[in-house]
């Protein structure tokens, strides 16, 4: 009987396959190293992370794909084009960043994290998140998603003797089993109805499901979209969000916050936009309102935050990264009504990447407060220009491209290019709720920002920086810097068509 699958393209799977293949490096060195060696681990992660974002290279020079069926090279199971190595790109650059903030907070928490189960986890984490965008059936798609999410449930909980992170870790694990299992429920549906799990099988066929599977493959839709809708923290599906930022180390939050993301938004491009176009009248309107809900909850949730409560400053970032993500459903959900949804979706995955690095820069001007700030109040910020001007300075930058306000110039190209598909696709009402969203935005970014300048209540506290943290800021800023220089990269890489 001849193999129903071709030779493996080990090129092309190369990324996720090297990340796995350091964690475990990583969980075999940890049993025989003493623990006063164990930092070492550390930078072996971030020496693995950053070979597996090299392995990126020799794929731009066209699509590859691999573990295809016979016969039929275009019916695959992974798939590296455009769209695949931008979301690597930016979930191994993510992770590698998390992991510069991790070899300071993993020193600074002495004997309370784990290390060699920290690195592990991270690791494999990232190889799931690096799997996916690549993902051509929903097996491998739920596959990836669950290897990206088990280990980032163990990482928010990791803390030993902390009731805070315990109850984050349950409460994220619970919710997102909840959504794991209701969006399982909906891939079933539509396999039922078209017999096939490869996406572009199921893109063919679903338009000409029986007439008696038509609801069947309805409500597989819907199910499928619900569970999508959780890993992106889209409302309802937050509630999870601001308890899990508090509960987890805060490199933790950053790469939840990041990575987290970018697992949720390419499965759910690869949901809609590739596996199910013929029913953008179902996913299309309900994104739309998605969006608008989230971006509108998630910053009024952040203005909300009251400056002397314990751990607002990340609870803030926390909100706004749920506001965040309201925007990145504008272009997915334009997209149903777009003559060309593939270019759409490059606003989203522009928007990804420049809110990516400068969120993970605020992390890391955070993780430098909460040195010395354990409770990490907003409050806590004040005179930070006194003691420390550059991270004052950098915050402040951070803040402002998160607004989309000069000098971060590159934060108002990004939002100017979502908007504008919003406009382009018929969808003003959304635009005109978008804006309104962004004026909400700009006060309570404003606020934080005046805040660090102001004179300090007391003596400012020093706040010395290590190495590894000092290069996390460093790359965030210059990535933010160097994107606001030349913002017209975002509105090239907007227009390509990544599929």
């Amino acid at each position: 009987m001849s193999s129903l699958v071709q030779s493996v393209d080990w090129t092309a799977i190369a990324p996720p396959t090297l990340t796995a293949v350091v964690g475990l490096v990583v969980l075999v060195a940890d049993l025989f190293l003493e623990e006063r060696r164990k930092t070492v681990l550390g930078w072996i992660s971030l020496t693995g992370l950053a070979a597996a974002m090299l392995t990126l290279l020799p794929l731009l020079d066209g699509d590859r794909a691999t573990f295809c069926v016979k016969g039929n090279p275009h019916v695959c199971s992974y798939t590296a084009d455009g769209f695949t190595l931008a979301i690597q790109f930016l979930v191994l650059a993510g992770a590698f960043l998390t992991a510069l903030l991790s070899v300071t907070a993993l020193k600074d928490a002495k004997k309370e994290v784990p290390a060699g189960e920290f690195w592990f986890l991270l690791l494999s984490s990232a190889a799931g998140a690096a799997l996916l965008p690549a993902s051509r059936d929903l097996a491998t798609l739920v596959v990836a998603l669950e290897v990206a999410s088990l280990p980032a449930f163990a990482l928010v909980g990791i803390r030993h003797g902390d009731r805070r992170s315990s109850e984050a870790a349950l409460k994220f694990f619970l919710s997102s089993v909840t959504a794991t299992a209701v969006s399982l429920m909906g891939i079933s549906f539509v396999y039922a109805s078209t017999g096939t799990l490869y996406l572009t099988q199921i893109a063919d066929r679903i338009q000409h499901v029986d007439g008696q599977l038509h609801t069947l493959a309805q409500t597989g839709v819907v199910l499928t979209l619900v569970g999508f809708a959780f890993k992106t923290a889209a409302v309802p599906f937050h509630f999870w969000v601001p308890d899990t930022y508090v509960g987890a180390p805060l490199p933790v939050a950053a790469y939840l916050s990041v990575v987290g993301k970018a697992v949720g938004f390419s499965g759910l491009i690869l949901v809609t936009v590739v596996a199910l176009p013929s029913y953008s009248d179902v996913w299309g309107p309900a994104l739309a309102a998605l969006a608008a809900l989230t971006m509108t909850v998630g910053n009024v949730g952040a203005l909300r935050q009251q400056a002397t409560r314990a751990y607002s400053a990340v609870r803030l970032l926390a909100w706004s990264s749920v506001g965040q993500a309201g925007y990145l459903l504008v272009p997915i959900a334009a997209a149903a009504y777009s003559a060309d949804a593939h270019k759409a979706i490059g606003s989203t995955v522009a928007y990804a990447l420049m809110y990516g690095a400068v969120n993970l820069g605020a992390f890391a001007v955070a993780a430098l407060v909460g040195r010395t700030r354990a409770r990490n109040r907003i409050s806590d910020y004040r005179g930070l220009y006194a003691a420390s001007p550059l991270a004052a300075l950098l915050l402040a930058f951070f803040l402002f491209c998160l607004a989309g306000l000069p000098p971060g110039v590159i934060g108002l190209f990004a939002k100017v290019t979502v908007f504008s598909v919003a406009v382009d696709a018929g969808l003003g009402w959304l635009a005109v709720v978008m804006a309104v969203n962004v004026v909400i935005a700009l006060v309570y970014y404003l606020q934080w920002t005046a805040l660090l300048f102001r004179a300090p209540e007391g003596e400012p506290a020093e706040h010395r920086v290590p190495a590894p943290l000092t290069a996390a800021l460093g790359v965030t800023a210059v990535l933010g810097v160097a994107l606001s220089v030349a913002p017209q990269v975002v509105l090239r890489f907007s227009a390509l068509g990544l599929f």
